[in-house]
């Protein structure tokens, strides 16, 4: 089955533990269609960032924000909301690359954006579809 799926011989010595679960993705890539182009991009970013990691420490995953999920962040007694769009995110009736620009845009202070809407812990961050 290896061999009519890959279109090689299978590894010598692989287990059948690791052998079925290989095959099954693979028939499920057939039948459904593999990764979107954003993902396979995103997993060779991190693949690169892995490799560099023996030599410099500290690898970037970035949290993935489904489009169309607001984000609100309560801050001096105003609540601000975000929306993420495809080429970044919307806020007062501009579009931004970064969620940096907004908190700085908020603050007038310098802030990594991430921080500042909380979204480490995720709490402030909703989905418009009710997930």
């Amino acid at each position: 089955m290896w061999q009519k799926l890959y279109q090689r011989a299978a590894p010598p010595g692989i287990r059948r533990e690791l052998l079925i679960p290989f095959l099954a993705y693979r028939i499920q890539e057939n039948a459904y269609g593999g990764l979107k182009p954003s993902t396979r991009s995103e997993l060779r970013r991190i693949a690169r960032d892995l490799e560099k990691s023996a030599t410099s420490p500290g690898l970037r995953i970035r949290a993935r924000i489904k489009t169309g999920t607001r984000i609100y962040r309560d801050w001096r007694g105003e609540t601000y909301e975000v929306v993420v769009t495809q080429s970044g995110y919307e806020y007062g009736g501009a579009s931004y690359r970064s969620l940096s620009e907004i908190a700085r845009k908020i603050t007038g202070a310098h802030w990594s954006g991430p921080a500042f809407f909380r979204l480490n812990s995720m709490r402030s961050v909703r989905s418009s579809r009710g997930d």
